[in-house]
């Protein structure tokens, strides 16, 4: 993850911001926001509580926009590649944003809430994505931002039980499925949902809100705050992008590893095949018609060497190849993980390939993504 300490005082606090100062967290830039990276405890502390028990994290930063109106789904079927007329009431879909040229521009969560999708963005993308999307559906449909709202993210094992005494319909729900519910004067929505690969879930609320409602959730047993650190790590261990880092906009879902976010019904021979931006080099790529010329895959040191972002993967003694996105000690593991590019040809489960790390080689092996196994609630 690249953040830089924080010293530009136009980085923009989040309405948390008060509740990570009194919390002890430092502060770092990130995405142009003041965020907390980890807090006294530190990340690796962080990190296990929330495999073993309950995190709470600051996530505000992130956008949320309505898209409204009778031809909604339609209008976004043409500019993300997942089933959104079938999108049930109260559920939500991983999608990507593609460009013209089948490129990354953002990934983002698409919510059914009845009156309107709520898409939730990546907070460097947030204005980009809502003038993109504007000036292709903003003819169809109503298409808002909502700069009032707020989000943070609850999640481990013991998330469950700590909201279902606020809001009793979330122990219904499985994993991708939400429900609005009231905390004050406030109408706010739950999805059970997160990007730690544990069982978890994110909550909206006014911003207005989102303080006393954080103070409730941390008093509660077995729950405590954590950074963008530790999310960093959880969702590194469970194989997830960020934004930015693994994939941009020079990435086709090919390339990302991320073909399985693009249901069957949107591909050839599917009852609405293609139809969104970037559609034919996209499937062309899924279909094989198009090689790639490299692909995400998960790497793991076999040598106690931290392996960072940027770190050049070679052909063990020969030339460079590919180069690492995501670098770190997983704790979980309590050894070194990555995630890289690399030609097809080098992706194979087992495949031996070198990074060099301060011009000496480490030797990492190929392995199967996530790095260790999601927990999410499902039916």
């Amino acid at each position: 993850m690249s953040s830089a300490p924080l010293a530009e005082p136009d980085a923009i606090p989040t309405p948390l911001n008060a509740l990570h100062e009194e919390l002890g967290a430092r502060m770092v830039r990130f995405a142009g926001y003041r965020m907390p990276v980890q807090y006294p405890q530190g990340l690796v502390a962080e990190h296990r509580h929330t495999r073993e028990k309950a995190s709470l994290f600051d996530v505000s930063h992130m956008g949320h926009i309505s898209v409204s109106g009778p031809s909604a789904a339609a209008a976004l079927e043409q500019i993300l590649p997942i089933d959104v007329l079938d999108l049930g009431l109260h559920r939500q879909r991983y999608a990507l944003l593609l460009a013209e040229n089948g490129g990354i521009l953002d990934d983002l969560m698409v919510l059914n809430r009845g009156e309107d999708y709520l898409l939730i963005v990546n907070a460097s993308r947030k204005h980009e994505d809502l003038a993109w999307i504007q000036a292709r559906i903003g003819s169809e449909c109503t298409v808002t931002a909502l700069p009032d709202m707020a989000l943070v993210a609850l999640q481990g094992p013991l998330a469950g039980a700590v909201l279902q005494r606020p809001v009793p319909a979330t122990s219904l729900l499985n994993f991708m499925q939400g429900t609005p519910f009231d905390f004050k004067d406030a109408r706010g929505y739950i999805t059970r949902s997160g990007y730690t690969g544990e069982d978890g879930f994110e909550i909206s609320l006014p911003a207005t809100h989102i303080e006393a409602f954080a103070r409730w959730v941390l008093k509660q047993p077995d729950v405590l705050p954590a950074g963008l650190g530790a999310r960093n790590t959880l969702r590194l261990e469970a194989g997830l992008c960020l934004y930015g880092t693994d994939m941009d906009s020079t990435t086709t879902p090919s390339q990302a590893s991320l073909n399985w976010s693009i249901p069957k019904v949107r591909r050839s021979g599917g009852q609405r095949a293609g139809g969104f931006t970037g559609a034919d080099l996209v499937l062309a790529q899924i279909e094989g018609r198009t090689p790639i010329d490299s692909v995400r895959v998960g790497l793991q040191a076999l040598e106690p060497v931290p392996v960072r972002d940027g770190t050049v993967l070679h052909i063990p003694g020969g030339d460079a190849l590919g180069v690492v996105t995501s670098g770190s000690l997983a704790p979980s593991l309590d050894r070194p993980i990555a995630m890289g590019y690399v030609p097809p040809q080098y992706a194979a489960h087992c495949t031996r390939i070198d990074a060099m790390v301060r011009g000496k080689p480490v030797p990492m092996e190929v392995v199967p993504l996530p790095f260790i196994g999601t927990r999410y609630r499902k039916s």
